[in-house]
Parts: C-alpha cells; structure tokens; sequence
C-alpha cells in the first residue's frame, strides 16, 4: 500500500504536505517530496489506495464508519501522510552495565566490579519524524528475528538499581514458517509472480489444501509434500523459482518489445512438452504404487510406498499381495516420516479373535479387525471419546422397524447427531430420526423438533414435519409454556454476559426469565 509521489498530482502534494507542516511543524516536512522506486522485477498492481482528501483524517470521519471501516481508512490515510512526512532517525546502540556492589569505603569507585557484565541491545530514537504517526509492527518470528526494544535515555557512568533476576536459556529456532504477508515479500525478491497474482497465488495453495493455515502461519499438508516431491521429481525446471523469475523478464521484454512472444513461447513449448511425455510415462500412481520412503517393512524388509486412500494418504508394503502390511504415518518440522503403531496387541476381535490393527477414517482414527474384508468388525480406540461416523457398538433398542420387523439400532450420523436405523442394514435402509419430545411450535403442526446439522457442522433443532413445516431453532428448545403468550415452547439461551436464560421464540413476545442451569438435552426413543 506504498503511495508513490510520481502519481500524485502538483495540488495533492501541496495538500499533505501543508497538512504535515501545520500538524507537526516544519521539521517534519522534507525539504522536496519523497520518491520511491520499485526494486528491480517488482510491478505495480494498480495505482497506489489513498484518501480524496487528506483533511478527511479518520478522527473527522469516525461517526459516519463502521469499526471495520474505520480501522482501514485510519490505515490508508496514516500511510498515505507517513509517506510524505521526514524519516526517523534512530541510533543502534549497545549498553554494558558493570554488574557489582556499592562500595562503602571508596568514595571514587562507587561501584565494585562483580565477575559478571550484562549487555543491552536496542534502539534510541534521536528524531521520530513519521513515526509520530504510524509505525508499522513486525509480526512475532517474522525473519527469524524479535521485536526490536528500544532503550530508555542513559548516561555513562550512570548507577542503575537492579529489579530482578530472571534467569532464561535461549536455544536456536528454527526459521519462522511464512505467513501470507512473508511469503509474498518472498516472492517479490525471489521475482516470481507480480502483485496482482499474489492473491491467486494464496488462495490457490489454500484452497488447494496444499497448506494449512494456523494462527496466520502456512504449514504443508501432506497432500503439499506429496505433490511437491512429485513435481521436484519430474518437473525441476518448471518448479525451479529461477525458471519462473526468468519467465516473468521475458513476459516483461514481450510488454516493451524487446522479445517476440513467439520465441517465448516456442521455446517454452519445446521443453514443457518433452518434460510433460516424460512425466506421463514415469509418473508413478500414488493409489497403485505409491511413493517410495527410505523406511522398511517390519514384517518382509521390503520398501514401504506413500500411498492414497479416499480417506488420505497411508504406508503399505511395496510387495502387496503378498506382503499386507499397512500403516498410518506423520511427519516432523524436518518433513521426515515415521510409522504409527499400527498392531495393538491385547486388543482381539472380539467376533473373529484376529488382531485388530489401527486404521484411519474420514472422522478419525479407530481399531479394524485384521482379517477384513473377511471381518468387517470395528471399534472406537479404547480410552478414547467414539468420534463421529465411528461410534461404539451400535445400542439396541426395543423399537421394531415399521417395514421389515428388525430392531432399531442407536447410530450416529457423520456429523455426531444419534438416530435410529434398522438391523437389517444394507437389505433394509430404514431410519428413523430421534425426536426432542417438544411439539412444534408452528400453528395448526403436529410435529416434533429434532436434532439436525448444517453442511458446515452447526447443530440445529427443527421440525420433523419438513419441508412442510420450516420451524427451526439454532437454540435448545424446552418443552416449556410462555408465561405471557402461550407459547408451548422455550428457547434456552447460553452467553458469558448474562448467563443461561429462557427466552419466547415468538418473535412478537420478548419475554425471557433466568435460569440457574442448562438441562441435558434428551432423545425421544433412545433405549
């Protein structure tokens, strides 16, 4: 968001810079306006975001914006004066303090030297200039380096009274991963890319699940490693951050004239399509063959190959049929791979005897009888919560299925919601939802609300009459009148403000009373 002076106009620089010279003085203001030029293979985007009118400070503007609004606009328009305004001037200085006791009987040497020196490294601002008004902040870790402290005003010979000791061992990090704003400064001095494909670029890693994104920090995926290991394998040239510098040059010779893009291309073609053949020819298929590791199978000391389920990728041994064996993996910061236990020994099928083995599903990880697909059986990890889709052995009921006489079984949906399906299952694929026990409160309905979930996971409760009725509640109902409409049912409400409280769903009713505790929510039909 640089505010470039050659794009400003003659009245727009007499403007700011009148504004800084009245604001903060003429020290502040530079002789002639400030100019900046791009580093050498970085492209503008568009011209530089700055307010119509430098009067317009966000202060004058706050009451018409939202907070939103207003953090964005205070950002442009400290930026766009911080551009113009005169630099800071800062001394790096280094302090050493003599660390020992007063002494009482040399009134020349107040201080007795101890065996120990300390040191203090920081800054001194000499001159804020635009730091006055903004100073842009540097994220934890960026560049592998800490927020810089700035010294308070010393004098030599000065005797400071020590506060405390507190003792702390640095060890040596490792390099911070990117965040998005890191990663594209990479970019810009690596060349590739220009600013208006650093967007895509983001968002494409990201949608792509190439990486993972926690707390503003990029991670590989394990889909990331495995597709870069396979383009490093048999595209070097094409992944290789010099190729795509290089790339961008000639795109940037063909925009002045200086190359043909005929040339360009035809000696891009020539080599992508040579590359491309070979690839479709040696590329290994990740669901048949797989990755080769440098670990062994414990059981035949064969290779073991990275390898794609639909539920992810997994290890198994490079001499399937013969050899089964299969496990679950993870890597450390370093991209190494390690094997997960995958025998769990004192756990047997408790249908076949066989051992049961640790596998990996969509929703989790969960104990699967060795002899599939002879046993189907499976089971939650012992000690563990029954993650969603892999509950524990399914409950019987005293509920008979209304079409072919089977008991109803006590299942969960995928998204952790219990319901009620036949025994009977795949023959017989009758389900029945579990019911809250509270009417509808819809007008001239007799159904009940039930237990749902959105696409994205989000619980709700709504009518078991849909799509005729479309009663739904994000709020746990009670089956519990309105005291002042008559409503036959209650909202509960939790917040950390104002506690659990009762709440009318009629919209025209506002009623609502505390309550000391949220009850359980029940099931209508569970066993």
């Amino acid at each position: 968001m640089r505010t470039d002076s050659t794009r400003l106009s003659d009245e727009s620089l007499e403007a700011v810079r009148g504004f800084i010279d009245k604001t903060w003085g003429k020290q502040f203001l530079p002789s002639k306006p400030n100019f900046f030029k791009n580093r050498k293979g970085v492209q503008d985007a568009h011209e530089a975001i700055r307010p119509t009118d430098v009067s317009r400070t966000p202060e004058a503007v706050a009451r018409f914006l939202t907070k939103e609004q207003q953090s964005l606009y205070g950002l442009i328009w400290k930026r766009f004066v911080a551009c113009q305004m005169a630099p800071a001037l800062i001394d790096q200085t280094t302090v050493d303090v003599v660390a020992g006791a007063l002494s009482a009987r040399d009134p020349i040497q107040k201080v007795v030297p101890g065996p120990y020196a300390l040191r203090a490294t920081g800054s001194v601002v000499k001159f804020p200039g635009f730091l006055v008004l903004y100073e842009e902040t540097r994220e934890n870790g960026e560049e592998g380096k800490e927020t810089e402290a700035f010294l308070p005003d010393l004098t030599e010979g000065q005797l400071l009274t020590l506060l405390d000791v507190v003792p702390k061992q640095h060890f040596t990090q490792p390099p911070a991963r990117f965040t998005e704003a890191s990663l594209i400064k990479e970019l810009e001095e690596r060349g590739i890319g220009r600013p208006s494909t650093y967007a895509a670029i983001l968002s494409t890693i990201l949608d792509k699940e190439y990486v993972s994104q926690d707390k503003q920090r990029l991670a590989p995926t394990e889909l990331g490693y495995i597709v870069s290991d396979l383009l490093v394998d048999h595209f070097p040239n094409v992944v290789n951050p010099e190729f795509t510098a290089k790339m961008e040059e000639n795109l940037d010779g063909i925009e002045v004239g200086q190359q043909s893009y005929v040339g360009v291309v035809d000696e891009f073609y020539h080599q992508f399509a040579a590359t491309l053949e070979a690839a479709k020819a040696n590329m290994r298929n990740l669901k048949s063959v797989g990755l080769v590791t440098t670990l062994q199978c414990p059981k035949c000391q064969r290779s073991l190959h990275i390898r794609w389920s639909r539920n992810g990728p997994f290890v198994s041994c490079a001499g399937y049929p013969e050899c089964d064996f299969t496990a679950d993996y993870e890597r450390d910061d370093k991209g190494q791979i390690r094997l997960l236990t995958s025998t769990l020994v004192a756990e047997p099928c408790e249908k076949c005897g066989r051992d049961m083995v640790l596998k990996r599903g969509r929703y989790g990880s969960f104990l699967a009888c060795s002899g599939y697909p002879e046993c189907k059986n499976t089971r939650p990890l012992p000690g563990s919560e029954a993650k969603p889709g892999m509950s524990a052995p399914p409950q019987v009921t005293d509920q008979n299925c209304d079409k072919c006489g089977g008991r109803f079984l006590v299942k969960q949906s995928r998204f952790g919601i219990p319901f009620l399906a036949c025994e009977n299952y795949p023959k017989c694929k009758n389900t029945r939802p579990f019911t809250t026990g509270v009417p509808c409160p819809a007008k001239d309905c007799d159904g009940e609300l039930i237990e749902r979930a959105t696409k994205k996971n989000r619980r709700f409760f709504g009518c078991s009459r849909y799509p005729e009725c479309r009663s739904a509640f994000w709020d746990q109902p009670v089956r519990e009148p309105c005291p002042q409409c008559g409503s036959p049912v209650m909202l509960q409400k939790a917040s950390k403000r104002s506690g659990t409280k009762l709440v009318c769903p009629n919209p025209k009713c506002k009623y609502q009373q505390a309550m000391e505790q949220l009850p359980e929510v029940t099931h209508a039909g569970a066993p």
